[in-house]
């Protein structure tokens, strides 16, 4: 063996708040800085290989980067609520 000690992984109860668990930080994520803006949470979608080519080949002829593009599509699909941006 390599002498490292592996540690389980810690597994948390479910949530009894739903709403108040997604509105929550993540508890080991430090925000990263993105043309001024923090973003403090990272969704990952899983798509066709296809799908992927064509959102990429869209952003490159828009001149943005994918997660530009999408950020400002799910903005536009999910506003807040009061209508004022974060």
């Amino acid at each position: 063996m390599s002498g490292r000690e592996s540690r389980p992984a810690a597994f948390v109860a479910r949530p009894r708040d739903p709403d108040a668990w997604v509105r929550a930080p993540e508890p080991a994520a430090a925000p990263a800085s993105v043309k001024g803006e923090v973003f403090t949470a990272r969704l990952t979608v899983d798509v066709t290989p296809a799908l992927r080519g064509r959102i990429k080949v869209a952003a490159f002829t828009r001149g943005l980067t994918v997660a530009d593009m999408l950020r400002a599509m799910l903005e536009q699909a999910f506003p807040e609520p009061d209508g004022s941006a974060q």
